[in-house]
């Protein structure tokens, strides 16, 4: 099954290079659609040299956000299967075989890879995005009626359809709950598989703040109560 990765990039001229090279190298039938978004360093530059170099598809939009970027890059992909790829290296790559599997089994609709279920390298986290996590995925378990343990996890992998077919809105990060709250809601196959995570420190680059964490309530709780 042809892989499609969507990489949302602003400001990732640090770690872009390098993802791109870890992608590059996986044995997989892909499509690399990189969305630059609106970046004010050399992010652009690097994805050019991949669009002449390896045929990445790039897509440039002013900033916008996550979701916006999300959006833009849904709309170029060919896979039978999608994975949303950040550019910050916090997920590695080489994870992306595993993540996929349960959908070329054809058991899986979407596989979300958790932080934290345990068993893979996890970077000393901060311990109030741990809470929040936390809490956010308990509150997602209770109004979906669900297991979630990673609700807000970066990596999630789709059939192609099915991201497809999710009236996403959100332009931020806001994404990540819409995005979980619509599979949820849907009632589709969800699977979780835990993952390695390489988190940043602010001073690192890190962008997802406390406030995102109060957009996430709102946006599980919109969805849930909005007409399908």
């Amino acid at each position: 099954m042809r892989v499609s990765f969507i990489v949302p990039a602003f400001n990732e001229e640090a770690t872009l290079d390098e993802l791109l090279e870890r992608v590059h190298a996986l044995p997989l039938d892909k499509q690399v659609v990189v969305v630059d978004d609106g970046s004010t360093d050399g992010t652009g530059a690097i994805a050019e040299r991949w669009e002449r170099e390896h045929g990445v598809v790039l897509v440039r939009q002013a900033n916008r956000g996550k979701g916006a970027a999300v959006r833009a890059g849904i709309a170029h992909v060919d896979g039978d299967i999608v994975v949303i790829q950040d550019a910050d290296l916090e997920y590695d790559p080489v994870e992306v075989p595993s993540l996929i599997e349960p959908i070329e089994r054809g058991a899986a609709d979407v596989v979300f890879g958790s932080r934290l279920s345990g068993g893979k390298p996890q970077r000393a986290y901060l311990f109030w995005h741990l809470l929040g996590n936390r809490f956010l995925s308990l509150l997602t378990n209770v109004l979906y009626n669900t297991t979630l343990s990673d609700m807000e996890t970066g990596y999630k992998a789709f059939r192609a359809d099915v991201l497809r077919s999710l009236e996403l809105r959100e332009n931020d990060f806001g994404i990540e709950p819409e995005i979980t709250a619509k599979v949820c809601k849907r009632k589709l196959r969800i699977y979780e598989l835990p993952i390695s995570y390489y988190g940043r420190s602010y001073a690192e680059g890190k962008k997802i703040t406390w406030r995102d964490g109060f957009k996430a309530i709102w946006v599980l709780l919109r969805v849930r109560v909005e007409s399908q």
